[in-house]
């Protein structure tokens, strides 16, 4: 697994507490279900690095 780097993310306070919800209903905390968000993009946009692709 790859090293984590912390990043900062302005994003709106009604799109926040959507995630937020979603991430309870997923039972996963906020961060990780950002970085599941992320990673599903770039999965369909065929974006994700070879390393990371190769594993799911």
């Amino acid at each position: 697994m790859s090293k984590k780097k912390p990043f900062a993310l302005r994003i709106d306070e009604e799109m926040l507490k959507a995630v937020e919800k979603w991430a309870s209903d997923e039972f996963r905390s906020t961060n990780g279900q950002i970085e599941w968000m992320l990673h599903k993009a770039l999965k369909e946009a065929k974006r994700l690095p070879k390393t990371q692709n190769q594993n799911n």
